[in-house]
């Protein structure tokens, strides 16, 4: 299903969760409330998996709308409202205590991090065919 939106979606999903699993074992180390630590860090992947795919989607649809204006307005409303989503979510952590910020925030970023190691990922599935 992933595939059909976008060719390097499935990458993509498959480094945050890598990513996450990383930070996970590494992290679960070095601090005292793991629970916290664990809630944060899951509900930040969570974060980067719903702005991956929902990016996937707006360009979908900013593609399809056939003007390039539109596409634009579109883009940027996405954008505003993935950013306000997880601006929201990480207020919520913070306020009812339900995870640590800083590993949320670090989940956040396994988006950046997938995208940058998807290439590499790409090019050893490559080499295996």
């Amino acid at each position: 299903m992933l595939k059909r939106l976008n060719k390097a979606l499935p990458g993509l999903v498959l480094g945050i969760i890598i990513y996450g699993l990383l930070l996970q074992f590494t992290g679960m180390w070095l601090v005292e409330d793991r629970l916290r630590y664990t809630t944060g860090l899951w509900i930040g992947i969570g974060c980067a998996l719903f702005m991956a795919i929902h990016m996937a989607v707006t360009i979908e649809d900013a593609v399809s709308l056939g003007t390039e204006d539109g596409a634009k307005r579109k883009t940027i409303a996405a954008s505003m409202f993935r950013y306000t989503v997880v601006l929201i979510i990480l207020i919520v952590i913070t306020y009812f205590n339900l995870g640590m910020m800083l590993p949320a925030f670090f989940g956040v970023l396994g988006l950046k991090f997938s995208a940058y190691v998807q290439p590499l990922f790409e090019r050893m599935g490559k080499k295996r065919r």
